[in-house]
């Protein structure tokens, strides 16, 4: 007789082992992509050349796939809503579902339609073009000085895909009707010296996240000549290089010319005895690819420390258990990539859609626990604006009528070094105003109604 296994997993709320291959989707399938080659697809160049820019280059990848309503609600959307511009490199667009575009999570979060937006409440009252308020925190231009010991960056306002929820978009991206973005007023020299001046000067800054936009729109030999200087300053000693161009446009990190400059890298860290990792932001399980396991089994053998995940949590893509859960297994078991955090999306403008509440973030976290290792259980995250990073039960107070939920922290940003309340003061995240009950709606709309006034 057989033993009964204690733990069925028949009997669990999500089942394990994953169903989903690990495969990478056969791009001929689509009728834009009916003749491409292998070596077409695995070209960065080919992959750059022909990106979706435009509702013209979606139709001529999906075809009939792509019904003329769909087509029409994202016109609307990119007239009416969108805060960035289309722009999705095949490799992202062949992971959609073309059997049913509409309800595809992928194109749900880099794809928005208006029929998406919440009919009533697009935008928070209080949403805000730079929600976290980097700029404010700039020690030297595109250099975000929040934290003690870390610094953000920003070393180009460009990447190879525009995301719909993107927290930067204030400044990453073409304007569209909508946004009109800033620009960087300094030469990328110019700044690039200004940050790495500022971080010669200022031995309390250990870690530097090298962002954007995105490190793949960044030429290769500027990117490298920056890291190696970082890496010649005696008190960093951590770097995280920040691409979602891992996933979205994987060709790119096996060009000959970027392996080895990656490899350079690796032994200048390894060196210097200095921790060096990438973090990515993949969103759904279907995005996980052999091709973006190739380039994490590349850039770990070089002596990377790790490849992390740093996702959102955008309502209708990756928000319950199983899509989570599915998510984090397959970074883990197939593309050896650490699930790290998952952020409650910001509150940049006509964001509201993808938003979650606090306490559906707090759900999500609980319904995780258990399955995965300790060190690869993901925490969901906060980014509140004038703080920083909190775990999503590290709040002071929740008014759960409201949406308001309060925090506290324990560090002085860029910005306060002369508030004397800085470290005793409650700030602010709002949940969106659709989740809350009747009464929270209310006090919101009067509110909106305000603020309209004093504009």
């Amino acid at each position: 007789m057989a033993k009964k296994v204690k733990s069925d997993p028949s009997r669990q709320p999500f089942q394990y082992p994953l169903k989903r291959q690990f495969v990478e989707p056969d791009w001929r399938r689509l009728p834009g992509y009916k003749d491409v080659t292998s070596q077409q697809w695995e070209s960065a160049l080919w992959q750059r050349q022909h990106s979706a820019k435009n509702l013209k280059d979606l139709k001529n990848v999906f075809g009939p796939h792509l019904s003329d309503s769909l087509a029409e609600d994202i016109l609307k959307d990119q007239q009416d809503m969108a805060t960035m511009s289309i722009l999705i490199p095949p490799q992202m667009l062949n992971c959609m579902d073309e059997k049913d575009l509409k309800n595809d999570p992928v194109r749900r979060y880099m794809l928005p339609i208006l029929s998406d937006r919440h009919p009533i409440w697009p935008n928070h009252p209080k949403a805000s073009r730079d929600s976290l308020h980097e700029s404010e925190m700039w020690a030297a231009e595109g250099l975000t000085h929040r934290y003690p010991t870390k610094v953000l960056a920003e070393m180009i306002a460009t990447c190879p895909q525009y995301c719909g929820h993107c927290t930067r978009m204030d400044l990453v991206g073409n304007s569209v009707p909508q946004v009109r973005k800033h620009k960087f007023e300094s030469q990328p020299k110019e700044r690039y010296a200004a940050m790495l001046d500022y971080l010669r000067k200022t031995p309390a800054v250990r870690d530097v996240v090298v962002s954007g936009g995105d490190i793949a729109n960044v030429p290769t030999a500027q990117l490298e000549a920056f890291v190696l200087e970082l890496l010649d300053i005696p008190n960093i000693r951590d770097i995280r290089l920040a691409s979602k161009g891992l996933q979205g446009l994987p060709q790119h990190f096996l060009q000959d010319e970027v392996l080895k400059s990656f490899d350079r890298i690796a032994k200048r860290a390894w060196d210097r005895g200095v921790d060096i990792a990438v973090h990515t932001h993949v969103n759904c399980a279907q995005q996980v690819t052999p091709l973006v396991g190739k380039v994490v089994r590349k850039i770990l053998e070089m002596g990377f420390r790790d490849v992390r995940n740093q996702g959102v949590l955008l309502r209708g893509v990756n928000t319950t258990q199983k899509d989570l859960l599915e998510l984090c297994f397959m970074l883990l078991d197939h593309a050896k990539i650490m699930p790290y955090y998952f952020y409650m999306a910001d509150m940049i403008p006509n964001s509201e859609h993808w938003r979650l509440s606090i306490s559906e973030g707090q759900k999500l976290q609980h319904d995780i626990m258990g399955y995965l290792p300790g060190f690869a259980t993901p925490r969901v995250t906060v980014d509140v604006p004038y703080v920083g990073k909190r775990w999503i039960h590290q709040l002071a107070d929740y008014d759960k009528v409201k949406g308001v939920s309060y925090w506290t922290k324990s560090y002085r940003t860029g910005i306060e070094a002369d508030d004397a309340d800085a470290l005793t003061r409650r700030y602010e995240y709002l949940d969106p105003v659709y989740t809350l009950p009747p009464g929270g709606q209310a006090y919101w709309k009067k509110e909106a109604e305000t603020l309209a006034a004093r504009a």
